[in-house]
């Protein structure tokens, strides 16, 4: 079973019951309704990232979902949380495939760990490219050096 397409979604929760709060992230998310299996990393050769109105319109109540999860949660009041999935999509794809990384931290902004993300999964697509990856380089340098050299697509 190789996934065709994918779709990107976020939600946020808010409850006392740290359950209570996941489900009503998943009803923002719009997957809910979902049988949630986590999978690892892998953006297939081929697939295709499609909107989340026609993501969510192609899953059934019930349904076994595979997905690729950040998950934050906190009891504290006031605590910064924050996950974040980042996307590396390779030149070629049809032949390459890419990666999806998650993150969850504490004291981030979104924007922080967005950045992060784009920067991991940039970073894990890079070195199965042959590609030197010096994390202490700000990330937009390194994407420029990326697309320059025609391997990395998109993040």
């Amino acid at each position: 079973m190789v996934p065709t397409h994918i779709f990107l979604t976020r939600g946020v929760g808010v409850h006392r019951e740290k359950l209570a709060s996941f489900e009503e992230a998943l009803r923002s998310a719009g997957v809910a309704y979902c049988n949630l299996v986590t999978v690892s990393s892998i953006l297939p050769p081929n697939c295709k990232i499609i909107p989340r109105k026609r993501g969510e319109s192609l899953l059934n109540p019930g349904e076994i979902t595979y997905c690729v999860m950040a998950r934050s949660e906190t009891n504290e009041r006031n605590r910064l949380i924050s996950a974040s999935i980042g996307v590396a999509i390779p030149q070629g794809r049809h032949k390459t495939y890419g990666y999806l990384s998650e993150h969850h931290a504490y004291g981030e902004t979104d924007e922080e760990a967005g950045e992060y993300t784009e920067d991991l999964a940039a970073q894990m697509l890079a070195t199965t490219l042959g590609i030197d990856f010096d994390p202490d380089v700000a990330w937009n340098e390194r994407k420029q050096v990326f697309k320059m050299g025609g391997k990395i697509v998109r993040t």
